[in-house]
């Protein structure tokens, strides 16, 4: 379809998104003067009235969570070429493109991002309503940390019929819960795993699982084996066991999930996005139906490597916090004969990926741990001058001798950065853009830019600080916080 006309009130541009239910195209309002997102609802042969029904579902559902993180749905209009959904348009990419253009990403970033995206599953819940398509290419970044959640298309109240049919099931598979994968309907803590299962995506770099062309195969494997679990998950590793456990009823709710996801960020020194207020006090009789997350305890920095290595070890601060996983193996069989109402074959399919996460923008975090004191010395700490230099030295010295920049971390770092010279020797046309030196704590923040080789002229930039030890006449890295700037 050519850039044209939908009623006599929207224009169309040109197309910005393909989903599974029809192609998104960006028009104006021309009553109201405003820039406008249209979808528009696609027909396959013998399902017309399906998809009629879905897209109206979509506008009511989309209309009751009046949520800053949920796309607003504005109208659903007739018109020659079919019905097309009215949305709030948001400028920016999806988390799906951010994760293949960037890697794997660290985990107070994606903290951040996930936070917003569980308040608005909270909110839907708390209206009844269960999404069942949570997945990175549904969740909206835009412009001054906006952050959204799309795509109701599938969304279903609880008091609605379903529009699924015997034996399909719908959902992305990598991101299916095993009931929903089984045939079950799904429930919000469906949305819980799901959730789960995109922040698994967002740490690995890649979705907890490969699907390929062989969808029965993923299902059984998400209905019958235990969930995958991520060494490199940093402090969000016991989060993701909590909500990826196979048993819905001992997931945590989902405003148990965004409470735990804010809680860090309150004392985080380099935010990408808004600081959020602290989780409110546990309730004194919490819920039955899930297994409540304990608040983590004031974290300590939380540091992720110079490069973004992932840690060797895989363990977080937060000992205390047990994973409570469901037992019993689930000896169902999968009844699915196709996986998706909506066309879709799973757009969130693992990409290319830069040295498995590589991206310094998205390493897994490391150790949050203070440097060892057998790294330290007990000689006065160098001016600010000297740290800044340092740092602006030590770029300049990774990206053109990767080995001679690793000599620069401390041992115990340099175990806990097994990708450092895969990334490194990835980066070229280092520019350092800000710098601060923190002299009393031994630590030097600064602002860079990059490329990386095979992304041609794309730039990329980020905020790094160092956290640095002395050792005789030598300053070392004992580790780093990392985060897109």
């Amino acid at each position: 379809m050519e850039a044209g006309r939908v009623t006599d009130r929207y224009s169309l541009d040109r197309k910005i998104g393909q989903g599974g239910s029809g192609a998104v195209w960006l028009g104006r309002d021309d009553v109201l003067g405003r820039t406008v997102a249209l979808k528009q609802v696609g027909y396959p042969p013998g399902s017309v009235d399906v998809d009629l029904i879905r897209a109206e579902r979509e506008a009511r559902l989309a209309a009751r969570v009046n949520h800053p993180n949920v796309v607003a749905v504005f109208d659903l209009v007739e018109a020659e070429a079919g019905y097309w959904l009215v949305m709030e348009y948001v400028e920016g990419t999806t988390l799906a493109a951010t994760i293949e253009q960037r890697g794997a990403l660290s985990p107070d970033y994606t903290a951040r991002v996930m936070a917003r995206v569980a308040d608005a599953l909270a909110a839907a819940h708390a209206a009844g309503i269960v999404h069942r398509d949570v997945k990175p290419s549904n969740i909206l970044l835009g412009d001054e940390d906006t952050v959204k959640l799309t795509d109701f298309g599938i969304a279903r109240a609880v008091a609605d019929a379903s529009l699924t049919q015997t034996g399909l099931v719908t959902g992305s598979p990598a991101y299916l819960s095993p009931e929903v994968a089984s045939g079950r309907s799904a429930t919000p803590a469906s949305d819980v795993w799901s959730l789960g299962a995109t922040m698994f995506h967002a740490l690995a770099g890649k979705p907890p699982y490969d699907i390929g062309d062989n969808v029965m195969g993923a299902m059984y494997r998400i209905v019958n084996e235990d969930p995958p679990r991520l060494r490199t998950a940093g402090w969000l590793g016991p989060l993701l066991e909590m909500t990826m456990t196979r048993d819905p009823a001992s997931r945590p709710a989902m405003a148990e999930v965004r409470d735990y996801l804010r809680a860090p960020a309150t004392s985080r020194e380099t935010q990408r996005m808004p600081v959020v207020p602290p989780p409110p006090a546990p309730p004194a009789n919490p819920p039955t139906t899930a297994t409540p997350i304990a608040p983590p305890p004031e974290p300590a920095p939380d540091p992720a490597p110079v490069a973004p290595a992932r840690r060797a070890d895989g363990r977080d601060r937060r000992a205390g916090l047990v994973a409570a996983i469901g037992g019993g193996a689930v000896a169902l069989l999968v009844l699915v004969a196709a996986f998706l109402l909506l066309g879709n074959n799973g757009d969130d399919t693992p990409a290319a990926q830069t040295g498995g996460g590589a991206s310094t923008g998205g390493g897994a975090a490391t150790s949050s741990s203070p440097p060892s004191s057998s790294d330290e010395t007990t000689a006065p700490p160098p001016t600010a001058a000297e740290l800044e230099g340092f740092a602006q030295s030590y770029l300049q010295t990774a990206s053109k001798d990767p080995a001679a920049g690793f000599d620069q971390l401390t041992p115990a770092y340099q175990q806990r950065s097994p990708q450092y010279q895969e990334f490194w020797g990835s980066v070229s046309g280092v520019k350092v853009l800000d710098i601060t030196a923190d002299p009393s704590n031994m630590r030097v923040t600064y602002t860079y830019s990059y490329h990386l080789k095979g992304r041609g002229a794309e730039k990329h930039t980020d905020q790094v600080t160092l956290y640095l030890v002395r050792k005789g006449d030598q300053i070392l890295i004992a580790d780093a916080t990392s985060s897109p700037a």
